[in-house]
């Protein structure tokens, strides 16, 4: 173990591009948290980590994926997690979106009018937190849509009742299989026909798309064909060095769980490319992808677990509880692995803490120490 490399905090946000951190939320662990239980929250730990995200200059994407939304993460708990969190930002002048859903729904068959009226609902509830939204996708209406003109007839309710621009999020299957044959289609170059389509009727309030497909090529094509002034948010945990640093044609801003872990050395690249030094940009983020690909390798799902892993080693955390009872979502090995790639990576401010977690976790799990 050799502990962190003691990144410096920017004096701001970064001025080149605009980035999103996707926050996990903390449990408490002397609450039930248990599969099938209502969530309980750490507040205090839980708004701790988002003032760690804002005072390294990032945006908080509250309430999303990465906060264990349909898995573990029930809907009273969400709207408190995104009310406390939208005062907080407003407190410190922080960045902060929000994630609408439908997840108060019973599991289920729903109408496409009951989808219409359950993100109408949550809209409501972010707008008036003071968050901006984004349109999260649906398991409710992945599964009620017929045909892309369901979702269409959707997204073009929520879209022109908007009063502001909001951002858009396609989620691929291997983050949450129920979302399959999302927009319409299971071919994804007829599903990104979609979205365009969609973007274009109401380029003026949507302010981006947030892309989580883990396929570069894939993304680039459907950021070029967007209309000017619409972002493409990567949600690339794969391949976010190259997607944010761009080409001639353009680059992706960023909405990313990976950042959210690897904090420190994002915002550090990314102060390295608002000056220029792109050789610097590589260098920091390069030792950070071994680790983002493997917190977010199949199943790609349970990456939430090695998000939480880590936080804990870094002592953003005094414990690893989730809730939903989501640790035991990755064996000892893969998070011995992370461990070993966290530590390469710089991002273990305190290596004696962290060591000292490990073999605590590594001895209940039976691995002698």
């Amino acid at each position: 173990m050799t502990g962190g490399a003691g990144f410096p905090r920017p004096a701001g946000p970064p001025a080149s591009r605009i980035a999103y951190a996707a926050a996990h939320v903390v449990a408490d662990p002397s609450a039930e948290n248990t599969p099938g239980t209502p969530a309980v929250l750490d507040w205090d730990r839980t708004l701790a980590f988002r003032h760690h995200l804002w005072s390294y200059g990032f945006g908080v994407a509250e309430a999303m994926d990465t906060a264990q939304r349909g898995m573990g993460l029930d809907y009273p708990a969400t709207r408190e997690l995104i009310r406390r969190s939208a005062a907080e930002a407003r407190a410190v002048g922080g960045r902060i979106v929000a994630g609408v859903g439908t997840d108060q729904l019973p599991p289920g068959p729903a109408t496409l009018a009951e989808v219409t009226r359950a993100y109408r609902e949550q809209f409501d509830d972010v707008r008036a937190a003071g968050a901006r939204p984004v349109l999260m996708c649906s398991r409710h209406l992945a599964a009620a849509a017929r045909s892309r003109e369901d979702y269409l007839r959707v997204y073009d309710e929520l879209l022109t009742a908007a009063d502001e621009p909001v951002v858009l999020h396609w989620l691929g299957p291997m983050f949450d299989p129920a979302l399959a044959g999302y927009w319409g289609s299971a071919d994804l170059d007829e599903a990104a026909d979609a979205v365009v389509e969609l973007i274009k009727a109401y380029d003026t309030r949507v302010d981006g798309i947030k892309v989580s497909l883990l396929d570069a090529d894939r993304e680039v094509a459907l950021r070029r064909r967007l209309p000017a002034g619409v972002r493409l948010y990567t949600g690339d945990d794969f391949h976010y060095p190259e997607l944010i640093r761009g080409d001639v044609s353009g680059h992706s801003d960023a909405l990313l769980g990976v950042f959210a872990a690897i904090a420190p050395a994002a915002a550090a690249a990314l102060a390295a490319l608002d000056r220029g030094e792109l050789a610097a940009y590589d260098e920091i983020f390069a030792p950070t992808v071994p680790l983002a690909r493997h917190i977010f390798a199949a199943p790609t799902w349970h990456y939430k677990t090695g998000i939480v892993f880590l936080a804990w080693l870094a002592g953003h955390q005094d414990h690893f509880t989730m809730v939903g009872g989501a640790q035991s979502g990755r064996s000892p090995a893969h998070l011995a692995t992370l461990l070993t790639l966290a530590d390469a990576a710089g991002l273990l401010p305190d290596a004696d803490l962290a060591a000292a977690r490990a073999r605590a976790m590594f001895t209940v799990a039976g691995v002698d120490q």
